[in-house]
């Protein structure tokens, strides 16, 4: 997909799903690859938290700050234009109070251009989520495994398994779409509990992250789906393309042509003539 395409809407992302067609979501952190994804027919995009992990080599996502958040949103929105982009609420930027979580979406969508914010967690977070929209910023919902109570939850694991939590994902999945959430986000929840939310969502999305085919689209970490991080290879994402293999070859060829001497080659560097170079020399 080359050609300029129009501005996503929310109108056209519900269109896409009342169609019965799966809503593509990518996390993205930055100008290049952001233009790749837009020009890749990517409907939305996720400027995760888990750029704390990906791209600052945290173990976790909690360090991750308001300004960090800021900086990598505005890059993404400069490289995809035309593409739906999220901001995700890095952790304590919506926790202490409704107006603390309003001015921090206030800043993704003034600051760095967003389409809309995300924030983890069910009915305790309602309040916050009503303020937000109520300011006026299409707001989604995060449930499942959510990174940043991953201490809370006994580590990055399946969530929902068994029927008594898997009835309390369900009723926070509507208490956030009464409280106005346009889309939530079910991470590492059995398939069966995700058809259920997405079959009882009124006027909400719902999207899987390795939580099966029955939601109206689907998240991926880009650079699990690359072969970008080092550290492990979870089970819910599929390498696309092994980019992270290319990157390394390409990186040994060049230290290797650079310690031989056969880089840079004469058509990699530029010269001068030898008129002012000899009067260069007569300077001197």
């Amino acid at each position: 997909m080359t050609e300029q395409r129009k501005k996503l809407t929310l109108p056209g992302l519900f269109k896409k799903a009342a169609e019965g067609k799966p809503i593509t979501w990518l996390t993205c952190y930055d100008y290049p690859t952001a233009y790749l994804q837009e020009q890749a027919g990517v409907d939305m995009i996720l400027v995760g938290d888990s750029l704390g992990m990906t791209m600052l080599g945290y173990d976790s996502t909690l360090p991750v700050t308001m300004d960090d958040m800021i900086r990598h949103s505005a890059a993404v929105r400069r490289g995809a234009p035309n593409t739906w982009v999220v901001g995700d609420m890095p952790y304590m930027s919506y926790q202490p109070s409704n107006e603390t979580a309003v001015r921090s979406a206030g800043r993704f969508m003034a600051e760095a251009g967003c389409d809309s914010i995300k924030l983890e967690g069910g009915a305790a977070v309602c309040d916050r989520i009503r303020a937000i929209v109520d300011a006026g910023i299409p707001t989604i919902g995060h449930l499942g495994l959510t990174p940043q109570s991953v201490s809370s939850l006994g580590g990055f694991r399946l969530q929902g398994k068994s029927a008594a939590t898997a009835k309390k994902i369900l009723d926070d999945a509507k208490a956030l779409e009464e409280a106005g959430a346009f889309m939530i986000l079910l991470e590492l929840v059995p398939d069966r509990l995700c058809k259920l939310v997405t079959e009882r969502a009124k006027n909400c999305l719902i999207m899987s992250l390795g939580s099966g085919l029955d939601a109206h689209g689907q998240l991926l970490i880009y650079h699990d789906a690359f072969a970008l991080y080092p550290k492990f290879k979870p089970r819910m994402a599929k390498v696309f393309a092994d980019a992270g293999s290319v990157i390394r070859q390409g990186l040994e060829a060049y230290v290797k042509e650079v310690t031989e001497k056969t880089f840079p080659a004469p058509e990699n560097w530029f010269g001068m003539t030898d008129d002012e170079y000899n009067e260069l020399l007569s300077m001197l």
